[in-house]
């Protein structure tokens, strides 16, 4: 997933999502053809021309703003023009997406005399794959067959290109006046302090538009305050924080209304699911890595998104051998995507399963879920595929029978690395060379312990009931803690652990934020713990924003390298969960000050990444060019940082609150998070500490 920097839309862009839908405009609300922007459903590009003019201008900006994560409105009003003076029309657009997009466009002419203008919504719709949005897209054109009602009311646009087919529709009412070409025209005269508005209705769907179609929302339920739909409802049941500190309220305030956004609603077997998207605008869809971590960060906020994602994933697991997709049997997927360039076989993420972690992932996730709601019947139902996922670490995961779980792609199109630096040089040897494939990253031998002791523990007494395979796990989890820590450590520079062994069972010896991972996963024993620690908040690696991805020391460093020195959010959480699980909660709080204050740089949203330059570099942290934003594990980071220093946790039935708060955060309150089935407020101020049913 390395980036390319795209082509601008222009300062002050205003992103809407709701699921797997978003709109991505300039502050105008106007796409340019050519830019990034445009109405993108489902992997496919419906609108990439979406431009309002009045008497042939662009008009100005007064504000725009999103008003929800999934509805936007602008203001704007006229330059001067021929017979026409500045600021005597406004003009207020009014937007929200869903299975596609409505728009109203309201006119209001604010001169003292009648004003005669003509409005032009220049439309177009170019079906990209997003696979192509950010570098080139195909000439789709000489397959795309236009529709245009003669009264006006209709812009239609067809694709087909073999079995894959998309429909963009532009429903006008009141209908516009002619249709030119591809745009949409009004002549409308004004009387002084007159308004005039039309409504645009635009539903995306791959295949032909049925007759009836409704969009998600209406219009009244968004710009008239009326707050009952799902997303509201759904905020509405999310805890709530109340706290001395303001920035992480607000902190958290934003990322529960990001995590809100990028849900996906999917239905399995009747039931009506949610699992979190992987980010805007280029992944929003399934990814196992992305919403396993999301769903452990989440889980003791609310249990929703965490059952989404292991029902639907498990739902995807691999169940044979397959080279293009990288599949195998147990595995569980990497992503999926819906488009065109995947419907035809031309892309692998139908789905694809190049990953080597998001399987123990899933088992993890499985496990603090259960630790979290005491769920056996969720557990029971998803026996087989946790036998199918343990059968994969062992028979496929371990690919020369070493005892580690090793990855290398099968697939021409499939991805080198296949850890959470999955960039093609993310994993560097401290000199910058490329180390040989297949590669065992230190974090997924972490994950694989971790994953095979909370297994043990549901199997002996759970709701698995299987002691002998509780004790065979435990074993097996033994002998790779004592086999790992032998061979993953270098004893130079202070001692830290390798990132990984390469094809050639060489240790890669860059200094990475990985080791850090270790400590969550518990596979460090205690004497190095403090090592590792003392390696994450030395100056190579703590920029004073959080630890970087890999040590300023290593030749391979780059503050704005995707994985090499950039600064992840939720490669942070889990650095600081896990020194805060060996007992340093001063080193972890130091981490998450750092982090929130870096939110305040960001409208109190922490991106998917930013650079990795010291924080005596800018009074901000430097954004990473092409960040996703919101992405969900960078959402998700917050709530496992406030979970980090309440030392808030589940243990054997029994809810567990340890706080170390950093110094000034004082009181805080969070009412109504979810445990057991049940709702509960957590109280800490001044030493004392509470835990209560919610009333």
């Amino acid at each position: 997933m390395l980036r390319e920097l795209p082509p601008e839309l222009g300062p002050n862009t205003v992103a809407i999502v709701e699921g797997n839908a978003f709109m991505f405009s300039e502050a105008t609300g106007d796409v340019p053809r050519g830019s990034i922007g445009g109405l993108v459903f489902a992997d496919t590009r419906f609108l990439d021309c979406w431009r309002l003019t009045l008497n042939g201008s662009p008009l100005l900006v007064l504000d725009s703003a999103p008003v929800e994560a999934y509805a936007a409105a602008f203001f704007l009003t006229n330059p001067d023009l021929p017979g026409l003076r500045g600021n005597s029309v406004g003009v207020r657009r009014e937007r929200l997406v869903g299975q596609g997009m409505q728009e109203s466009v309201i006119l209001q002419c604010f001169s003292n005399k009648p004003a005669s203008v003509q409005l032009r919504l220049e439309v177009g719709a170019d079906f990209a794959d997003i696979l192509e949005i950010k570098e080139t897209v195909t000439d789709r054109s000489e397959k795309i067959v236009r529709r245009h009602a003669p009264d006006g009311s209709l812009l239609a646009f067809d694709y087909q290109n073999g079995s894959f087919s998309a429909t963009a529709e532009v429903r006008v009412e009141p209908a516009a006046d002619r249709v030119e070409g591809d745009d949409l025209v009004w002549d409308i005269q004004l009387q002084p302090g007159e308004q005039w508005g039309c409504e645009l209705t635009i539903p995306c769907f791959h295949g032909p538009v049925p007759d009836t179609y409704l969009t998600a929302r209406e219009f009244q339920r968004v710009f008239d305050g009326n707050k009952d739909d799902p997303a509201n409802r759904w905020r509405a049941a999310a805890p709530t924080l109340q706290a001395d500190s303001q920035v992480l309220r607000d902190v958290f305030e934003r990322s529960v209304d990001d995590l809100v956004a990028l849900r996906i609603q999917t239905h399995l077997d009747g039931q009506r699911l949610d699992f979190p998207a992987a980010g805007l605008p280029w992944f929003l869809g399934m990814f196992g890595r992305d919403s396993l971590i999301t769903a452990y960060q989440t889980i003791c906020f609310g249990p929703r998104l965490t059952r989404g994602a292991l029902r639907t994933l498990a739902r995807h697991q691999g169940d044979e051998v397959d080279d293009f997709r990288d599949e195998e049997p147990g595995k569980i997927i990497h992503e999926v995507r819906t488009g065109e360039l995947t419907q035809l076989g031309i892309k692998p993420y139908d789905p694809y399963y190049g990953t080597a972690d998001a399987t123990q992932l899933w088992l993890i996730v499985l496990s603090e879920y259960w630790r979290w709601t005491r769920d056996d019947e969720l557990v029971w139902d998803l026996r087989d595929n946790v036998d199918a996922a343990l059968r994969w670490i062992d028979e496929y995961g371990d690919r020369d029978g070493d005892g580690y779980v090793e990855y290398a792609t099968r697939s021409p199109q499939g991805l080198g690395n296949q850890c959470w630096r999955d960039s093609w040089d993310g994993v560097q040897f401290a000199d910058g060379s490329i180390p040989v494939l297949p590669i065992a990253t230190c974090e997924i031998q972490g994950y694989t312990y971790d994953a095979k002791l909370r297994i043990a523990e549901l199997a002996d007494g759970g709701p698995l009931d299987d002691p002998a395979l509780a004790q065979r796990l435990r074993v097996e989890a033994k002998e790779l803690r004592t086999r790992f820590n032998r061979d993953f450590w270098i004893e130079d520079r202070g001692g830290y652990y390798a990132i990984g062994l390469d094809g050639d069972k060489r240790k890669i010896d860059s200094m990475t934020s990985n080791m850090g991972h270790l400590l969550w996963s518990g596979i460090v024993p205690e004497d190095r713990a403090k090592i590792v620690a003392m390696q994450l908040m030395s100056d190579e690696m703590f920029s004073g924003w959080g630890v970087r991805t890999v040590s300023t020391v290593d030749r391979g460093y780059n503050p704005i390298g995707y994985h090499m020195g950039t600064v992840w959010p939720h490669d942070n959480s889990l650095i600081a969960h896990g020194l805060a699980c060996y007992g340093y909660r001063q080193e972890a709080n130091r981490i998450i000050t750092a982090m929130l204050d870096a939110a305040r740089g960001s409208n109190f949203r922490l991106p998917e990444a930013f650079s990795g330059y010291d924080r005596s570099f800018s009074r901000t942290p430097i954004r990473y060019p092409t960040a996703c934003d919101p992405q969900a594990w960078a959402s998700g980071a917050p709530l496992l940082f406030l979970r980090t220093m309440l030392g808030f946790d589940a243990r054997d039935g029994q809810l567990v609150l340890d706080p170390a708060l950093p110094e000034g955060f004082g009181r805080i309150l969070l009412a109504g998070t979810n445990a057991f089935g049940k709702r509960w407020d957590i109280a800490v101020s001044d030493g004392v500490m509470d835990i209560r049913p919610a009333h």
